[in-house]
């Protein structure tokens, strides 16, 4: 089925009081095929399920007796201050859910103080959007001609984007049982502005049994991206640079060494690989292996103020919201989206201040516990609450494994450049 345009009207927007109720708003007008592309994972979808699960077990450990009368959430994010420690992250298509698509959630991040991010697959240029004088960063995928990703690295550093973020975890596109079933293929109208030159393509051009949109990224997503081409897109540029889809230490400190400004622990929102770590689980090991290196920010499950108090306790430098972004666009268009923003600053805020934090840099020295988590999960208690890890064959693992403690690292950042 090809999908049909979203529903007139939607919520008004200071009626959604949290991410939960934008969720809902969006689902009531998108038509199903476009709520399954905008919701759905890949497999039977157990890590998008375990985002959120794995979540619900990291609980923190307050601080009293501390002045709170103000509290500040403004952060620092790749060497510019924001007004939270949140960027809005890549999403592909966003005219699928609202006509202004990427227009109107860039002007919403714009007006919150918050980096968005341009995708690849953007409906818009990103000259129009770099040209609303909001803060830009541009993700890249790496395409199968070398040259045409470059250029499209080039053109976002002449457009004034901030950063480049290149994904390194699609070789080509997880199996979204949503979208094969409904053979999902993209409106006409829908178009990604920076490939085939804004034409049709295969995404448009329903498949029986499969996604169109899969079926497009397969031929322009390039397989053999390597090292290599992490260290051309360096070269190439001084724009600050970062790798979003890193789950292992080990690839977190190799992108360190190779001059990446930050990481980004992300199993894509649970679209990629089925069975990946959840990103908060990976998120603690990450950040104590890179010791300050890079920046460590993380992706796929953050869904309230509290996931980002959370995240930076477990040593993250803030975080970035894919899909509530675009509930609040399909919901109630800019104001949907400005409300999402609002949200998570205003809980955020509210977080800092119940946990004894003035600042993003205080709720970095929170100690976090993990309740129900599965024996050998990272972080557990080590001396005066460092973060210690146990060994591969689990016998490191404390008696009471359902609960581990740790104390979140407090990453910075490298200078931008080779």
């Amino acid at each position: 089925m090809s999908c049909e345009d979203p529903a007139p009207g939607g919520a008004a927007a200071d009626t959604l009081l949290t991410l939960a109720d934008v969720e809902r708003a969006a689902a009531a007008v998108l038509p199903a095929g476009v709520r399954d592309f905008v919701a759905g994972g890949s497999g039977s979808e157990r890590t998008l399920a375990a985002n959120r699960e794995a979540f619900d077990r990291v609980f923190v450990r307050p601080r009293v007796l501390r002045d709170v009368s103000r509290c500040a959430t403004g952060a620092d994010l790749l060497g510019r201050p924001a007004r939270m420690p949140v960027a809005v992250a890549p999403v592909a298509y966003q005219a699928l859910v609202h006509p202004d698509g990427e227009l109107a959630a860039a002007r919403a991040a714009k007006a919150a103080g918050v980096p968005f991010t341009v995708s690849t697959l953007s409906t818009v240029p990103v000259e129009e959007i770099t040209a609303l004088g909001g803060r830009v960063w541009f993700q890249l995928y790496w395409l199968r001609e070398p040259g045409r990703a470059l250029e499209l690295a080039r053109r976002a550093q002449d457009a004034g984007c901030e950063a480049l973020m290149l994904t390194v975890d699609v070789p080509w596109m997880g199996r979204r049982l949503r979208d094969v079933r409904n053979e999902f293929a993209l409106p006409e109208r829908v178009r990604a502005a920076h490939l085939d030159g804004g034409g049709p393509s295969a995404a448009h051009r329903r498949a029986a049994g499969a996604s169109a949109v899969a079926v497009h990224t397969g031929q322009e997503f390039s397989s053999a991206l390597t090292w290599s081409q992490v260290a051309e897109l360096r070269a190439m540029t001084r724009l600050p640079l970062l790798l979003k889809g890193v789950l292992a230490a080990e690839d977190a400190v190799r992108a360190a060494e190779f001059g990446v400004d930050a990481v980004v622990v992300s199993n894509h929102g649970g679209r990629q690989l089925d069975g990946a770590l959840p990103s908060v689980e990976a998120l603690p090991e990450i950040a104590e292996a890179v010791g300050g290196s890079c920046q460590v920010l993380l992706d796929s499950g953050v869904r309230s103020g509290t996931d980002v108090l959370r995240a930076l306790a477990l040593g993250a430098s803030g975080v970035l919201v894919g899909r509530p972004p675009v509930w609040g666009l399909a919901a109630a268009g800019e104001a949907g989206v400005h409300r999402v923003l609002g949200l998570l600053a205003a809980e955020l805020s509210d977080a800092l201040g119940l946990a004894g934090c003035a600042t993003v840099a205080d709720a970095r020295r929170l100690r976090t516990v993990r309740l129900g988590a599965p024996a050998g999960a990272a972080g557990r208690a080590g001396p005066a609450g460092a973060a210690v890890r146990d060994r591969p064959d689990g016998s490191g693992a404390r008696a009471d494994a359902a609960r581990s403690e740790t104390g979140g690292p407090q990453p910075g950042r490298r200078p931008a450049g080779p």
